[in-house]
């Protein structure tokens, strides 16, 4: 280690893990209006819509901010910011062992080897991915509930706390509710990038975002769900949210490993002052 500055020793796993889960916490906060605006527009139109995000509103949505502008109007800015708990429990465990984890997965695939061939990179992505959707699952569906649910003067709301969402969750819809299925969803987001992941990926997460919002026993699956959005408010359907989902894709993704790569750095020459000054 002696000799070496901050930025040319190779970061611990530790540093990764926490520099990831924070970056990602960061830029989800300067996105996130984005994110929930992409929600409202991705649930707009859909049967029992009112039913099952509690609010009974017939307020409609144009375009992201749009929706932004309506929903300070008629909520208060506050609920731009529904389900940032959630939000950043999901960021600091997804992103921690996603992008965290990556390279020590990928030298434990490779043994250590310096020649790391596509087939490695696929096995240490799929592997993350899979791993990091597992344990922030549901974060995810947590996040999404709130971000759905309007506020609205006297009427309920459908939950009153994150806790009180994983409870709820758990006690209505068991267990596995707190896992509705958005596996493709990640995994299609995580092999593309910046229009083409958007282009691609926006089908998927409508109706990922559909089904994680859906009342007990609206779909009886993810296909049933792409079914009944087809059938009822057809192809057009898929690409709902698609401009704040494509612009929240961008700035996160600037924000997060901008922020990623500043981290690491700082961490790693705090490390190696504290090691020189002992």
């Amino acid at each position: 280690m002696v000799g070496f500055r901050p930025a040319d020793v190779p970061p611990s796993a530790a540093v990764k893990f926490v520099g990831a889960g924070t970056a990602a916490c960061i830029a989800d906060l300067l996105t996130f209006p984005l994110d929930t605006a992409k929600v409202r527009l991705q649930i707009q139109g859909e049967a029992r819509g009112s039913a099952a995000t509690g609010s009974g509103s017939t307020v409609k949505y144009r375009g992201v901010f749009g929706t932004i502008a309506t929903m300070v109007r008629t909520e208060g800015p506050l609920s731009l910011y529904s389900g940032l708990v959630a939000g950043l429990q999901r960021q600091m465990s997804f992103a921690s062992v996603r992008i965290g984890l990556y390279d020590s997965v990928k030298q434990f695939y490779t043994k250590g080897s310096d020649h790391v061939g596509i087939g490695s990179r696929l096995l240490a992505g799929s592997t993350t991915g899979a791993l990091a959707v597992a344990i922030a699952q549901p974060t995810d569906v947590v996040k999404v509930r709130f971000q759905a649910q309007a506020r609205s003067l006297g009427r309920a709301r459908r939950y009153c706390s994150t806790v009180d969402a994983y409870k709820t969750i758990a006690k209505e819809e068991g267990i596995c509710g707190l896992w509705k299925d958005n596996l493709p969803c990640h995994f299609a987001s995580a092999f593309g990038a910046g229009l083409c992941t958007t282009v691609i990926a926006s089908p998927v997460d409508v109706v990922k975002t559909r089904y994680m919002n859906s009342a007990l026993g609206q779909y009886s699956s993810v296909l049933n769900c792409a079914a009944a959005m087809m059938t009822n408010e057809g192809p057009r359907a898929f690409y709902k949210g698609f401009i704040p989902s494509f612009l929240r894709l961008g700035s996160w993704n600037v924000v997060m490993f901008v922020t990623y790569e500043q981290l690491k750095r700082a961490m790693m020459a705090a490390n190696h002052s504290c090691k020189a000054y002992l």
